[in-house]
């Protein structure tokens, strides 16, 4: 393991733990979790978009496969464990299905986005008509647009009794979320997430060098819908009910937003993208003045036209001339000493 890394993946661990112990002074432990939670959602886009070139309008789709995945099958099993694996496995998988039919079908990136937005509008209104007592998986009635409620939340493997709510399920999303943080940073320091860039990059050029580019594309798709499968079962464990509106057209363009607003090809930006949006709908929320959609919308905007990178590259790039500036100033106040020190 390179030093950068070990530095990388040092000051991660200390920060997030910094940030798991701060926050809850600020924000109360249950709006920070599904500010956690959307962050995790926001990661998933931002992987496969900033650092794979895969524009997805329907990771919203992976969300709520994941939510209803966990709920239909803690209903059927009676506790979490395996519930859990499968939401992250069953998005994982449909993405794997969906991405290789596309990437090895050579669609261009317009069609891509365009299959990724009516899929997600083919689950909303199948998951909306299945309210009728015949739409049923084991024990498990999908609900229509009522949903799913009453299922077994998280709790401590193997202790379906044990249940893991309020603070204790903060911990346990901020612990989650950090993982796939470094995890998503080994993924790309590792020679399969260089080989994603070079694919964003240029395709062509990767393709030319003896790189399967459709295969490491799928791979890299399904990735990011296992962690939206996974954002997807933690809310339904914070909600404690799935509905249909999870795989909404609102949804699927809010995750767009907080990329685009964080800043595209950062690890970070999507992360704080989600979590600061998101809180900020949070107080709209509380107010019937302005429309949260007019404000969302406003802030997309802007963004674009001043700071079309995003919040995190601004800071990196304003903190990088900082410090040039700063090196700047030394370097001419020792020229300026030195004929003085050589004078005397």
């Amino acid at each position: 393991m390179s030093a950068s890394l070990q530095k990388d993946l040092a000051s991660t661990v200390v920060i997030a733990a910094l940030l798991i112990w701060l926050m809850p002074m600020l924000i109360s432990p249950y709006t920070l979790t599904v500010l956690i939670i959307y962050g995790m959602l926001g990661l998933s886009l931002g992987l496969i978009w900033g650092f794979g070139g895969i524009l997805c309008f329907g990771q919203a789709a992976y969300f709520g496969l994941g939510a209803y995945t966990y709920a239909i099958a803690a209903i059927n099993l009676g506790e979490s464990t395996l519930p859990m694996l499968l939401a992250v496995l069953v998005p994982a998988g449909f993405a794997a299905l969906l991405g290789g039919l596309m990437f090895y079908g050579r669609l261009t990136d317009v069609y891509l986005g365009v299959i990724t937005l009516v899929v997600t509008l083919i689950l909303f209104k199948f998951i909306n008509s299945t309210a009728g007592p015949q739409y049923v998986i084991g024990t498990a009635r999908l609900g229509g647009f009522n949903g799913i409620p009453g299922f077994q939340t998280l709790n401590i493997p193997g202790q379906p009794e044990a249940y893991i709510w309020g603070d204790a399920y903060f911990y346990v999303c901020a612990v989650l979320l950090a993982l796939v943080f470094v995890l998503v940073t080994l993924l790309l320091r590792s020679s399969f997430g260089r080989i994603a860039v070079g694919i964003r990059e240029n395709e062509t050029r990767m393709s030319l060098m003896g790189y399967d580019v459709r295969a490491r594309k799928t791979i890299l798709f399904a990735i990011g819908a296992a962690i939206a499968g996974l954002a997807g079962a933690l809310f339904a464990n914070w909600g404690e009910i799935v509905t249909p509106s999870l795989f909404s057209l609102g949804q699927s363009a809010e995750i767009i937003i907080w990329c685009i607003v964080g800043g595209l090809g950062t690890r970070l930006g999507p992360i704080l993208g989600a979590a600061g949006l998101a809180y900020l709908k949070f107080l709209l929320g509380q107010q019937s003045l302005v429309d949260n959609t007019l404000i969302t919308g406003l802030i997309l905007v802007l963004f674009v036209l001043f700071l079309p990178r995003g919040l995190v590259p601004a800071i990196a790039d304003l903190w990088q001339a900082q410090k040039a500036a700063r090196r700047g100033a030394r370097g001419r106040g020792r020229r300026r000493q030195a004929p003085q020190r050589g004078a005397a």
